[in-house]
């Protein structure tokens, strides 16, 4: 007896063969009518007189059919999806057909040739119609569907994607949706029907269309538009009550099919109106290939993005590093998912703990360190300072001498835009570890670097996720203050750029990230509201809340003293070191430590002590 593996197997080929037979069989059919109405409309009565060159008629053209229509792999297309590709295949085979047909009739002179003429063309009638007839039921049955559909759709776009998307909202039961008009950013197509609908108006009127006609969604299906123009669109999209939504970007329909699987709703990064950032995918092959790598807080935000990158890389083992199981189980699991021939490794373990970090060099000699091990909360590290202090600063130095000790070839260190200037602890303390890397830098054989970046979106410690559950409780959206600013990234943005400065590592540079311009909170909690199809203050109130302790209204790429330095790739410019007693340096930071471990309440007295810009916040 077959397994029910094995049927579940065989099953779909056998169906498939029994659908071409049956498709053959209709084709054959054709053939016999068409054969019998040729001479019956000619009255060419001596057609049906029985002999040898009637049976040689009919079995050619039985033959060309089969023939021909199987190479032209017409038993093979589906007549509910029959279209302009298949139409021009089945003209090809029929080209044959028709041609056998008339070189037969000369050849054997079995009929007359205006009788072969009158065959082709009902034949071709005759297969046309069997064709188009399962297409135009079951586009019946979907027009009677969408006839009544409760949401009606808005499309934007009347190019291929828009047309392509139409057909198939208009031709799939699956989707309740109903397209009742298009908006397009070119004028000349206004009045012009594409799929029966009609074209009403340009995109500065999609909000006036989109009540007129009362939609429930608008679809936004202009994947070659550039970021900045795509921007514009959404904003322009934002009704209330309306939901956005848009099909992704053309590098991803590189597979040409455009359909409602792939329509996604419209997010916040989608509005930062930034073209895809590129970097040099060989530069940053060439130094993690082959190579030991290790990540540390690599279960975090930003640590499992680099780990995702790198892990395309091939790098000889990758080393993931932290002391939150969980997130360290998660991120081990899809790789594993992704990567089968990836060697990974997962520890668990806290970089504050010296010895277990020596231990990690010593037994795996990592290659290149990513140090992504931090805490990042700004409130909360205001009323922890001293756990900043032990995590982020000396932390870092753990790892950091354990890279120059055990002869790492590159060390990077995360950092923040907070550390310019900082006025949170949080900020200050990553600072510290930028002059940690600098300090080392001088004197190692590793290439020591930092990497200076702003916030990224839907990181954990990112706004975005916390507005999207304030609005789906029903609000309010919490903002400190109408006019704070922040710059913002994606968080594979902002990977990628920290894979390619590592490539750039020389000697103890801060590397800085092109983050475009400072974005609004304010103005993101109102966008976020309204792609939710509500409208702010009305549906959901913003509420500001004041600044919290550390937070400033704007953050800083570079201090003043720093310069700008270019870099091959124009996302990344490079800080220029500062310089410092070292000795002197290294001295405080030990008695930094001392005071962190004896739960000091002068912490951030002492950091001022050792980053003279850190301005302390007396409200924590």
């Amino acid at each position: 007896m077959k397994s029910a593996q094995q049927t579940k197997t065989q099953n779909p080929s056998s169906a498939r063969y029994r659908m071409m037979a049956i498709k053959a069989g209709l084709d054959l059919v054709a053939v016999l009518v068409a054969s019998v109405l040729a001479p019956l409309f000619l009255r060419d009565w001596s057609f049906f007189t029985l002999r040898p060159s009637l049976f040689l008629c009919v079995g050619i053209r039985l033959a060309a059919v089969l023939l021909f229509f199987f190479v032209f792999h017409q038993y093979r297309v589906s007549y509910t999806f029959f279209g302009v590709y298949d139409m021009l295949l089945f003209g090809g085979a029929f080209a044959f057909v028709a041609a056998t047909e008339i070189v037969a009739c000369v050849t054997f002179r079995s009929v007359d040739l205006t009788q072969s003429f009158f065959y082709c063309f009902l034949l071709g009638f005759g297969l046309i119609f069997l064709r188009l007839f399962v297409r135009l039921q079951s586009y019946a049955i979907a027009k009677r569907f969408h006839a009544t559909a409760q949401k009606k759709v808005l499309i934007v776009g009347a190019g291929m994607a828009g047309a392509t998307l139409i057909k198939e909202l208009q031709s799939t039961d699956k989707e309740n949706f109903r397209p009742v008009a298009i908006v397009d950013d070119n004028p000349r197509k206004i009045g012009e029907y594409v799929q029966g609908v009609k074209v009403v108006g340009t995109v500065d009127e999609v909000a006036y269309y989109a009540n007129l006609y009362g939609v429930s969604h608008i679809f936004v299906a202009i994947p070659s538009a550039s970021a900045k123009v795509l921007r514009d669109i959404y904003q322009k999209c934002q009704v209330p009550g309306v939901k956005v939504q848009t099909l992704p970007g053309l590098y991803q329909l590189a597979s040409g099919v455009v359909n409602v699987s792939k329509i996604r709703d419209v997010d916040v990064q989608d509005l930062l109106g930034r073209e895809p950032f590129t970097v040099n995918i060989d530069e940053i092959t060439e130094y993690i290939e082959n190579n030991v790598v290790l990540v540390t807080g690599g279960g975090g935000s930003i640590g499992s993005e680099l780990c995702r990158q790198i892990a395309t890389h091939r790098p000889r083992q990758l080393i993931i590093f932290d002391v939150y199981e969980n997130n360290a189980y998660d991120i081990q699991q899809e790789l594993l998912r992704k990567y089968e021939s990836l060697n990974l490794l997962v520890l668990i373990g806290s970089v504050r703990d010296k010895g277990k970090m020596e231990d990690v060099f010593r037994r795996y000699r990592p290659d290149i360190v990513f140090n992504a091990a931090a805490h990042k909360h700004v409130p909360l590290m205001e009323t922890s300072p001293n756990e900043a202090v032990k995590n982020n600063v000396f932390g870092t130095l753990n790892v950091a001498k354990c890279a120059d000790a055990y002869g790492a070839k590159c060390f990077v260190q995360i950092s923040t835009d907070k550390a310019v200037n900082p006025t949170n602890i949080m900020g200050a303390t990553k600072r510290l570890c930028e002059m940690i890397v600098q300090a080392l830098g001088r004197h190692s054989k590793t290439r020591f670097v930092a990497v200076r970046f702003g916030n990224v979106l839907g990181s954990n410690g990112s706004v975005i996720p916390l507005f999207k559950k304030q609005i789906a409780e029903g609000g309010p959206v919490t903002v400190t203050d109408k006019n704070i600013v922040r710059y913002f990234m994606t968080i594979p943005e902002a990977v990628s750029l920290v894979l390619q400065a590592g490539a750039y590592a020389k000697c103890g540079e801060i590397f800085v990230l092109d983050m475009g311009e400072q974005v609004r909170i304010y103005d993101l909690a109102v966008n976020l509201i309204r792609l939710s199809g509500l409208e702010p203050e009305k549906d959901i109130p913003i509420v500001c809340t004041g600044l919290r302790p550390g937070e400033k209204l704007y953050e800083e790429r570079l201090m003043s003293e720093e310069g700008m330095q270019r870099t091959e790739n124009e996302m990344i410019s490079i800080g220029k070191p500062l310089e410092f007693d070292e000795d002197t340096f290294f001295e405080k930071l030990d008695a930094l430590y001392t005071a962190a471990y004896a739960e000091t309440d002068d912490m951030k007295e002492m950091i001022h002590q050792l980053v003279p810009t850190y301005k302390i916040d007396k409200r924590a």
